[in-house]
């Protein structure tokens, strides 16, 4: 492949204000293009892009197009960063006036050095937000679409449509659909920008040559009127890429926006080291309709305040993945130690559930087309989450570590929205870890608070996730909440009813669907703040659950912590797989009994502290 850098650009603003800058403060960079002003630490703004593009493995050849007036600046930049001056190509234009136009420069430099190679074009006085950038990552993207490339970046607020080439993005092929060269108000709801930085195959550099015979004049000769051209007339497939961080310093800025620059970067660099981002997730319990949510069923799922998974990412040289002193353990008090740890919990920690995040993360970035930058970081977590007893721990930890991914990488709801992100998490459990799950615990824990899930066959084949509502959860009832204090692995209680469900076993067809009308029903319930109705529902809901995968699958455990609630006159139904008891007593005389009678009997008990998204102003971010 090959890669040029535009840079014969005549950036008459910029230059002028320089010049008649009365402070002196500037007067050293009169007449210096604006590729070649100073930035940070020194280096220049084309010193970022050589240093990104001079990679051998990547680029055979790289090649520089300038103008007459600003040649020798830039053959004096090439003595010294080792750039071969015989890839400097001059266009000859001295004003913005006798300009060729950039679609003409661009064709100067395949024409001139007949080239026929993909190329990479990139306008070389222009900058990513955060100068952290992985081109590797996008020459891969090229390379999988079959067509043409253009990256784009999402306008900020202070940015207006009319000043960049806005393009419109289909999310499920990322082909460019339309562009637009700067539009007036009500052309387009798109705040997606076009910046000059695109991928062409060799087997369509004619295109450039036909568009330039249609434009004589080298003020239509820019690259918005070409993809306009390319994309809307001709309609040829062109991909869209995201940048998430943005780009600074784009086409004819002036001296404030090139002051604001240094101020902004100036000021990063000082805040070092980075502020940690710390993003938690809850325990979730099922008050209805689960474990139908793997059935095309419905149900109804609570994040819960008392339990919790909170991860913590900050930037560093090196990516690491930190060990949790109790649940990844490496150093034990002795043999004997290690073999009852071993025993009790098994081997696998939540280190796994880190890492099957981040390797999920980014091929879901590189097929989505969005382009991370190249930073690294530290993850560590913490949890209080019960193990194995069936309240979502693992998919709380994944869920916190996305969470602290999107923000470190600036991924917006846009590009990874909440329906999408359930899937993702749910991903992440089955198809790395192999983990027995459904999309309840994961949606809940996206969405956070009280929700409705409706995860019926159409909605699933038609748009690859449910209809999920947020409930309102004001002046909820007591619910309470048991665990087993040593629990077996709450994933064996799936037992083989997916099996069953999918030779069209009756029994268990049925017992989905009567499940779903549970839900139906407790949603009334809980807006009516029917209480009653609502326990009833929930003994249903265990009965039926039991019925269906038999007093063996549910285990002695689970069985027993029903029996004795049931004493108290208390509803009671499985949270999750299995492990802890949920229930819904009435009567406060008898819940402070039943504490009591759970705590004789070995059990963990706990009155439930439903968590609010909307009554916190931290939504899960600490």
């Amino acid at each position: 492949m090959i890669c040029i850098l535009l840079v014969a650009g005549h950036g008459t603003v910029l230059e002028t204000q320089i010049k008649n800058d009365d402070t002196g403060l500037y007067s050293h960079l009169t007449g210096v293009p604006k590729a070649l002003l100073p930035g940070i630490g020194g280096k220049k703004i084309l010193d970022f892009w050589w240093e990104t593009v001079n990679m051998r493995q990547l680029f055979t050849e790289v090649f520089l197009v300038t103008n007459a007036d600003k040649y020798k600046h830039f053959e004096r930049w090439a003595t010294a960063n080792d750039f071969p001056l015989e890839n400097l190509v001059n266009d000859g234009s001295t004003t913005l006036e006798d300009r060729l136009g950039a679609v003409a420069d661009l064709q100067l430099a395949i024409r001139s050095r007949k080239l026929q190679d993909d190329i990479m074009v990139i306008a070389g006085d222009m900058l990513c937000a955060d100068q952290n950038f992985d081109i590797a990552q996008v020459i891969r993207f090229f390379r999988s679409q079959p067509g043409e490339l253009m990256i784009y970046y999402e306008l900020e607020e202070s940015e207006k449509r009319s000043s960049r080439g806005i393009v419109e993005v289909c999310p499920e092929t990322h082909r460019i659909t339309r562009f637009f060269e700067k539009p007036q108000d009500g052309l387009t709801a798109s705040r997606m920008a076009s910046v000059v930085f695109y991928c062409f195959r060799g087997d369509t550099l004619s295109y450039l040559s036909d568009f330039l015979n249609l434009q004589p004049r080298a003020r239509d000769r820019t690259f918005g009127q070409f993809w306009e051209w390319l994309i809307n007339e001709k309609q040829l497939d062109v991909f869209g890429m995201k940048l998430p961080t943005g780009f600074q310093l784009i086409g004819q800025v002036g001296l404030s926006d090139y002051t604001k620059w240094l101020t902004h970067y100036s000021t990063k660099q000082q805040d070092n080291p980075a502020k940690p981002i710390t993003c938690r997730s809850y325990a979730r319990v099922g008050l209805m309709g689960n474990p139908s949510d793997g059935f095309n069923g419905k149900t109804i799922a609570m994040s819960i305040s008392n339990f919790w998974a909170e991860v913590t990412l900050v930037e560093s040289q090196t990516l690491v993945l930190v060990p949790h002193p109790l649940n990844d353990p490496t150093e034990f008090g002795s043999l004997q130690d290690l073999f009852c740890i071993s025993r009790k919990e098994g081997y696998l920690g939540g280190l796994r559930l880190l890492q099957a995040t981040c390797k999920k993360f980014y091929q879901f970035c590189s097929k989505q087309g969005i382009a991370l930058t190249k930073q690294n970081f530290t993850l560590k977590y913490d949890t209080n989450i019960p193990r194995q007893v069936g309240l979502a721990g693992s998919s709380a930890i994944v869920s916190a570590t996305l969470k602290c991914l999107m923000k470190f990488y600036n991924i917006t709801d846009n590009d990874l929205p909440k329906p999408i992100r359930a899937n993702f998490i749910l991903n992440v459990e089955t198809d790395e870890l192999f983990i027995t799950a459904g999309l309840q615990d994961r949606v809940v824990q996206v969405y956070e608070g009280l929700v409705y899930m409706d995860f019926s066959k159409k909605l699933m084949e038609e748009q690859g996730y449910g209809d999920y509502v947020l409930m309102d959860m004001s002046e909820l009832p007591p619910f309470w909440l048991a665990y087993l204090s040593d629990p077996s692995d709450s994933g064996r209680i799936h037992s083989n009813i997916r099996q069953r469900w999918l030779s069209g076993e009756p029994l268990v067809v049925e017992a989905m669907k009567t499940f779903a009308e549970l839900t139906d029903q407790a949603r009334m319930a809980l807006q009516d703040k029917d209480w009653s109705r609502l326990a009833q529902l929930m003994d249903q809901n265990f009965e039926l659950r039991r019925t269906v995968y038999t007093d063996d699958c549910l285990g002695p455990g689970n069985l027993k912590m029903a029996q004795l609630a049931r004493q108290f006159g208390s509803a009671v139904k499985l949270p999750g797989s299995g492990g802890a008891v949920l229930g819904l007593c009435l009567d406060n005389a008898r819940l402070v009994e039943m504490r009591q009678a759970f705590q004789e009997a070995g059990c963990v008990f706990c009155v439930i502290t439903p968590y609010n998204p909307s009554a916190s102003t931290t939504s899960g971010q600490h």
